[in-house]
């Protein structure tokens, strides 16, 4: 009878088999996109992670007749907690080999840890906030990845719902070709909305706008405000805040990153993020950016994109959503989508009850290529 342990993951050897086991199950799947080693160990480390401010976590690793068959991340998220009145414990990071009683036995020590932390209910797979990846993929399993998004074999929920685990929220990804033109209700809606309430776009000119002129700042505090009534949301720390802007949107293309100010008070009211997919890079660089990874993302980033874009962020402050402000955003981007020679755009996930959000994409006829949820048990 074969044996099946758990254990925690208590050094950084353990945290690098932890990391590589997701490289090593989907190493021959074209669908999968892995996440960089390096990321991942900033991740799991307090000292890179602003959200170990306000989270508690465990790493695990199952292992079957001595072999690693499994992993996870138990994480409890003390301030979404407190923001939505839960006692939800998460899980994350999850895979597992096509064993249900291996994917059993890991989830049993998420339960375990929530309860050690007085949790009364499981749910995921989340991460320790929305900025991680979320959500097991439900449909469009012969669909390649995004770079934001986790792939996951199908017996994965098949497994989840034979343990007595169901459904809290579905996520859909909308995928659209680049249009020839821009459509003509973005164009005249843009302009009525541009009028109606004095806006201009704002395009970052470098560090100077990011840093000194406080728009890294500025862009965040949007994000905070949008996202806040959506599932699962915590208001991002100053302290995360900070780590996002020196981390990440230097590393930008300004041409794909719009903002809407307003003209009489500068006040940014509505930003749109997107960057080149580099997922055909990323399962090149196999999750290594030495010794030649880093060349294939720089390549795709900055030399030769690949074929897609991938809209990984739009916000409007609460007081004008449903004003036509999300016009705006597409009658900038799409010229620079053309003109980058970008054939299809993909969302990142969004919330299948977010009607509003999921609205704006009418006119581009998008198609629905993935749903992905999020499942919770008592426990």
């Amino acid at each position: 009878m074969s044996s099946i342990t758990v254990r925690e993951v208590s050094s950084k050897k353990d945290l690098d088999t932890f990391i590589c086991f997701n490289y090593d199950l989907y190493k021959d799947n074209p669908y999968a996109v892995p996440e960089l080693h390096s990321d991942l160990m900033k991740t799991f480390s307090p000292e890179g992670n602003a959200a170990y401010e306000f989270c508690d976590a465990k790493l695990f690793l199952a292992y079957k007749d001595g072999k690693v068959a499994g992993r996870v991340a138990a994480i409890v998220n003390h301030r979404a907690n407190e923001t939505w009145n839960l006692k939800k414990v998460r899980f994350g990071w999850i895979d597992f080999i096509e064993d249900i009683n291996v994917c059993k036995a890991l989830l049993e020590k998420v339960e375990e840890f929530g309860r050690q932390h007085g949790m009364n209910e499981i749910q995921g797979p989340l991460g320790f906030t929305d900025f991680d990846r979320e959500g097991m993929l439900i449909e469009g399993f012969d669909k390649l990845g995004t770079m934001s998004t986790i792939y996951n074999y199908p017996y994965y929920p098949k497994f989840l719902e034979e343990l007595g685990y169901n459904k809290d929220a579905d996520w859909m990804e909308m995928k659209m070709q680049v249009p020839d033109h821009i459509p003509e209700k973005y164009a005249r809606v843009s302009e009525l909305t541009l009028k109606r309430y004095k806006l201009h776009i704002k395009k970052l000119n470098g560090n100077d706008d990011i840093f000194k002129k406080g728009y890294g700042q500025k862009i965040f505090n949007v994000l905070n405000a949008a996202y806040a009534p959506l599932f699962g949301f915590s208001k991002l720390t100053q302290k995360q805040i900070d780590q996002y802007v020196k981390e990440y949107l230097p590393m930008a293309d300004m041409r794909m990153i719009t903002l809407v100010e307003s003209d009489e008070t500068n006040e940014l009211i509505a930003v749109g993020i997107s960057i080149p997919s580099i997922v055909r890079a990323l399962q090149k660089s196999r999750g290594k950016l030495f010794p030649f990874g880093w060349f294939h993302i720089l390549k795709s980033l900055k030399w030769k994109h690949e074929d897609g874009v991938e809209l990984l962020l739009i916000a409007v402050l609460p007081e004008y959503q449903g004003k036509g402000i999300n016009s705006l955003l597409f009658n900038d981007l799409i010229p620079v989508y053309q003109k980058m020679g970008f054939k299809w755009a993909e969302t990142n996930p969004q919330l299948e009850e977010n009607t509003k959000g999921l609205a704006q994409w009418t006119y581009l006829n998008p198609e629905i290529p993935k749903r992905r949820r999020c499942y919770t048990k008592p426990l």
